[in-house]
């Protein structure tokens, strides 16, 4: 079995509330720690085996592929899940504006609430990444047709006796 496919099920093994919060305190704890040491060093890049990247940021390499399933959206290169094994070596690149938005879409205040940001990004910066991320999701409803109006399919009769039937 695949790592990825060990962490799906083991996210689909949790049952209840309890077992929710227990693994995802702990998970959650650790994959803080990992994106702090991506901050602190300021260097998006990882590389070596599975193994060895999980051994270093205190995880088990199945959680070390549940944080690479979390940040593949961020990296410059994603990365083909499915096929990492505890020797496969990688190399990935984190696009940091890609990984603070992301962290907003998340609604992951933890992550991206970090001070270790101000390493990357002066506060100008952030400010403008979570700007353009709040603007990303406004809706703009457009003008109601009315009655009357001709009808926006072309047809030339109003829009009551065509499309509004």
């Amino acid at each position: 079995m695949s790592l990825y496919t060990e962490w799906t099920e083991t996210l689909k093994g949790i049952t209840t509330q309890e077992e929710y919060q227990a693994f995802f305190n702990e998970y959650m704890t650790k994959e803080t720690e990992c994106y702090k040491n991506i901050l602190q060093t300021k260097n998006p890049v990882m590389e070596g085996t599975i193994k060895e990247l999980a051994e270093k940021n205190n995880m088990t390499a199945m959680e070390f592929v549940g944080f690479l399933d979390g940040g593949n959206t961020s990296l410059k290169e994603t990365l083909e899940l499915e096929n990492l094994e505890e020797d496969t070596q990688i190399k990935v690149e984190f696009d940091f504006e890609k990984l603070l938005w992301n962290m907003h879409d998340s609604k992951a205040e933890w992550l991206y609430g970090m001070e270790e940001w101000k390493n990357i990004f002066d506060d100008e910066k952030r400010k403008e990444i979570k700007k353009d991320f709040n603007r990303s999701k406004i809706v703009v409803k457009g003008e109601k047709v009315g009655r009357n109006d001709p009808c926006p399919c072309g047809s030339g009769k109003k829009y009551k006796k065509c499309c509004g039937k």
